[in-house]
Parts: C-alpha cells; sequence; structure tokens
C-alpha cells in the first residue's frame, strides 16, 4: 500500500508537466503553418535564434513551470489556502502564453502578440513571486523563463519595429443621402 501514493504523486506531477505542453503542442502546430507563407518573409534582428531553438527551449520551460505547479499545489493546500492566489496566477500566465500563437502567428498580428507577451512577462514574474512564497524550487523554476520571455519580449518588440505595418488603402464609400436631409427640399 506505500506504493500508492507514490503512484498517485507521479501521476500529479505528469499532469501538471504535461498540462502545459499541450497548449505548447498545439501552438506549435499552428507556427509551423504560418513560419514559411509568412514569419519567413519577416526582417528580423540579428540577435534572432535558428527556428529549432524555440521547441526544445518551450518544452523544458512548460515542463519546470509544470513541476513547479505541482509543487506550489503540494505544498500550499491545493487549490485553497495558500496556493490559490499562485495557482491563479499560473492560470493567468499560461492563458497569456497560450494565446500569443495565435495572436502573432494565426492573426499575424506583431504589435498585438507584443501587447500579450509584456502581459505575460509581468504576469510569469509575479507567479514566480507568489509561487516561491509557498515553495522556493517553485520559485527559482520561474527564473529560466521570465528570463527567456524578457528575450523574447525583445525579439518581438525588434521584429516589430523592424516590420511596420502595411496600412491599407483607404475605400470612400459613395456619398448616401444622410437621413436628417431626406424629404427635405434645399
Amino acid at each position: 500500500m506505500a506504493d500508492r501514493p507514490c503512484a498517485g504523486n507521479a501521476l500529479r506531477i505528469a499532469g501538471a508537466v504535461i498540462l502545459p505542453n499541450l497548449g505548447g503542442i498545439y501552438n506549435g502546430r499552428l507556427t509551423r503553418k504560418h513560419i514559411q507563407n509568412w514569419y519567413a518573409h519577416l526582417k528580423f534582428p540579428s540577435f534572432k535564434p535558428p527556428n529549432w531553438v524555440f521547441a526544445p527551449m518551450w518544452t523544458s520551460l512548460y515542463a519546470g513551470m509544470g513541476y513547479g505547479s505541482y509543487l506550489v499545489w503540494r505544498d500550499g493546500g491545493g487549490f485553497s489556502g495558500d496556493a490559490q492566489l499562485p495557482l491563479i496566477a499560473y492560470g493567468t500566465q499560461l492563458a497569456l502564453n497560450w494565446a500569443w500563437s495565435p495572436i502573432f502567428f494565426g492573426q499575424h498580428n506583431i504589435k498585438g502578440g507584443l501587447i500579450d507577451i509584456v502581459a505575460l512577462t509581468a504576469a510569469a514574474g509575479a507567479c514566480g513571486v507568489l509561487f516561491y512564497r509557498v515553495n522556493k524550487v517553485a520559485g527559482l523554476l520561474f527564473v529560466p523563463y521570465v528570463a527567456w520571455l524578457g528575450f523574447a519580449t525583445a525579439l518581438n518588440y525588434a521584429i516589430w519595429k523592424l516590420n511596420p505595418e502595411k496600412k491599407e488603402p483607404a475605400v470612400l464609400e459613395e456619398e448616401k443621402p444622410s437621413s436628417s436631409h431626406a424629404g427635405k427640399a434645399n
């Protein structure tokens, strides 16, 4: 019987590590659809890493944050007590994280991606601090994540500056009589 709690913990850890990676897998597929037909045609700063770096980087960061969420859940009393606010912050930053690829790649919205990643970096920093208050290892697992987000924010900003939005030509509508003038003789 002593093995059952250990097996239960292993399943909880696995679930916590897999959860953030699910969004990463979905977003990876979305990103790949837009690499050749859109992203490859953008201008990039000299510090942009090769595309192959992103998948292993995000997989490891997602695994670390997921394990950190398990530690906070375990040490902070589940979804109530001391863990409640840190886990809400975790869900918030994870939602912002998962939203970035659909905004940047899916909508080809570089500025929107920048706005999202700035909010994400702030939320992840706050989450790391809240995690640290419950479990120091969990908080420290956010240090490389927030550092990567800082780099990714600088990269997103540089891409935005190098690729100004193209203004669509304004289409003038034919002038229609306004309802206030309808039926009036001038």
